[in-house]
């Protein structure tokens, strides 16, 4: 499992880098962020969810069944949408609404 940056994509905003628990995500000297280790990516996906322009991938490996299939967010309003990229090109999305997501 890895994060991938599209550097087309970035925009250089850094909130990736600022919740990554592993300090993994710098930002260069082009202004676009980048990954240092990427093998030594735990997969918490909190940079996806952190990115406004959906320029980061979460690749889930054939370890975890993915197959190679990849995995971002977007999150529209209250509405952050889970969107799994299979390998055949369809998509599975699961909508979690973030107001609502922690209630007990």
């Amino acid at each position: 499992m890895s994060i991938r940056i599209n550097k087309d994509e970035c925009i250089g905003c850094g909130k990736c880098q600022q919740v990554c628990p592993g300090s993994l995500i710098k930002i260069g000297d082009d202004n676009k962020a980048y990954i240092k280790y990427p093998k030594d990516c735990w997969g918490c996906t909190s940079c996806i969810k952190e990115c406004p322009v959906d320029a980061l991938r979460f690749y889930l490996g054939a370890d975890i069944g993915g197959k190679g299939s990849s995995l971002y967010t977007q999150k529209r309003g209250d509405i952050l949408k889970w969107i799994v990229v299979k390998f055949d090109g369809s998509r599975i999305i699961t909508d979690i609404n973030t107001k609502e997501s922690n209630k007990y």
